[in-house]
């Protein structure tokens, strides 16, 4: 069992859980026991509701029996806040989904743009060179992150509210990406993916709905919950690629573990494959 990982200081910590606020729903806890069983470690992970107000004093509150935290939202800027140090992703978003608990203060990572990138490939997405990305929020900050780790030279951010996508379309552009942000009733033109961020239970309109499978493309709607949606719906209707968040959930937990076990979330761990596996056994029952 890994007792340590390099960089800061010695951890000794085996407790780990997941904050946010709702929690409930979150299937962190599955995914990371499946892990830790199959590397022999025997390390807890919980979840508990932590709100943005809490989060601070239930992070000083903290002993040496802990290891890290997993962040959903809304903690993931706080957590960025709290970080002493943090990994390019980190830095690139303004997001912390994962803390490392080093004794010499936390570490920052962010590993939702990995599991979009791994999760993409697995699907079987190779090269895009035109992107589209619905919504203006933490996930698309990530998603437009991990499109230029693939290469995607052009983006759009489709938005209820253009002027709340500003943000990402400057990041874009400081990444060396040619991007834009458009209304989502907006005309929409051929794109090789498009990536929907918006939350689970968001209602779009039909004619918005079949305007952006026409314009093709693989979709990945990251929701974890009620599948297929509106959108999927559509895509496959046309015959189209579509797959829903889990295997992000899959690939950003797989990297979470990399990073409480070894400190890094691009060092594979021994025995991957099998510990990737049993994660999504865990999930998906297959």
């Amino acid at each position: 069992m890994v007792q340590r990982a390099p960089g800061f200081g010695m951890l000794t910590g085996t407790r780990l859980a997941v904050w946010g606020d709702p929690i409930a729903h979150s299937r962190s806890p599955l995914l990371h026991a499946a892990a830790y069983d199959a590397l022999g470690a025997a390390w807890t992970y919980d979840r508990r509701r932590v709100d943005e107000a809490g989060f601070e004093a239930e992070l000083s509150a903290l002993d040496a029996s802990w290891r890290g935290l997993s962040l959903t939202m809304p903690l993931k800027s706080a957590g960025f806040r709290a970080a002493v140090d943090l990994d390019a992703r980190a830095r690139a978003t303004g997001a912390v989904n994962t803390l490392l608990l080093d004794p010499r203060g936390p570490r920052g990572y962010n590993t939702d743009v990995g599991g979009i990138v791994a999760a993409l490939r697995e699907l079987g997405v190779g090269e895009v060179s035109s992107a589209r990305i619905l919504g203006a929020g933490a996930t698309a900050t990530s998603a437009l992150v991990a499109l230029s780790e693939m290469g995607v030279g052009s983006v759009e951010i489709l938005a209820r509210r253009p002027e709340a996508a500003k943000h990402l379309v400057a990041r874009g552009a400081a990444l060396g990406m040619r991007s834009t942000a458009r209304d989502l009733d907006a005309r929409h033109h051929a794109v090789d993916l498009t990536v929907a961020t918006l939350p689970g239970d968001a209602a779009l309109p039909p004619e918005v709905v079949s305007s952006l499978a026409d314009a093709g493309g693989a979709l990945m709607d990251v929701v974890y919950g009620t599948w297929p949606t509106s959108l999927s719906g559509a895509w496959t209707e046309r015959g189209l690629t579509a797959v829903s968040g889990l295997p992000m959930l899959l690939h950003q937990a797989l990297r979470q573990v990399r990073v409480f076990v070894g400190g890094e979330q691009d060092q594979p761990l021994d025995d991957e494959a099998r510990v990737l596996a049993a994660m999504r056994r865990a999930l998906v029952g297959e």
